[in-house]
């Protein structure tokens, strides 16, 4: 990118083009980031998942809604999540209220998974204890065996969130931790952007 990213307004076709370069750069999952919640108590929580829509509204993740992110998303409906490309000396910070999507966005996304995929999402209890592997693989054959035919329809526990983010912040690494840093709020999804650059 010839241009300096500072000079840029608008945050997700930023975040695009870096999404770009990651893909080219990065060796597994330039779509992975960590997605930070609260439990019910106010105590943090975070870990990897991997982006699987961007568009003007926000950053879409799908996931089993009785896990602890779903859990934990459904009960605050805010999120924050953080973007790191090690190759490129990149991160993105974005955060916001969150969104269900809606049925026939997350039919569409279940549909595009692979089958095993599909059948992991009915066979899995995420995050609940599992008393062994075999237990899991057991699970594992008994959707295989009952959507042997067909199409294999969405669980009604599986669906999609979308951040709607009011910041996103850019860093990129510089020498002797003297970092390029600009951050984009809003107060709302309906409101324009406001940009300042960061001291490191």
């Amino acid at each position: 990118m010839t241009r300096d990213f500072t000079d840029r307004d608008d945050p997700f076709a930023l975040f695009a083009d870096w999404l770009k370069e990651a893909e080219a750069s990065e060796i597994n999952d330039p779509n992975a980031m960590a997605l930070s919640t609260v439990d019910a108590g106010g105590l943090p929580n975070v870990r990897m998942v991997l982006l699987k829509g961007l568009d003007a509204r926000g950053f879409t993740f799908y996931t089993n809604f009785e896990s602890a992110k779903g859990r934990e998303v459904l009960g605050a409906m805010k999120a924050a999540a953080v973007f790191h490309w090690k190759s490129l000396r990149r991160q993105v910070r974005v955060r916001g209220p969150v969104e269900v999507v809606d049925d026939a966005e997350a039919d569409a996304y279940f549909q595009s998974r692979p089958r095993g995929s599909r059948i992991g999402a009915w066979a899995s209890q995420q995050s609940r204890p599992l008393e062994s592997r075999f237990a899991l693989e057991q699970a594992v054959a008994k959707f295989t065996a009952k959507h042997a035919i067909g199409d294999i329809p969405r669980p009604p526990h599986w669906s999609g969130f979308r951040i709607l983010p009011v910041e996103i912040e850019f860093w990129k690494d510089g020498a002797f931790r003297l970092h390029d840093r600009v951050k984009f709020t809003r107060a709302t999804q309906d409101d324009g952007w406001d940009k300042a650059r960061l001291y490191p």
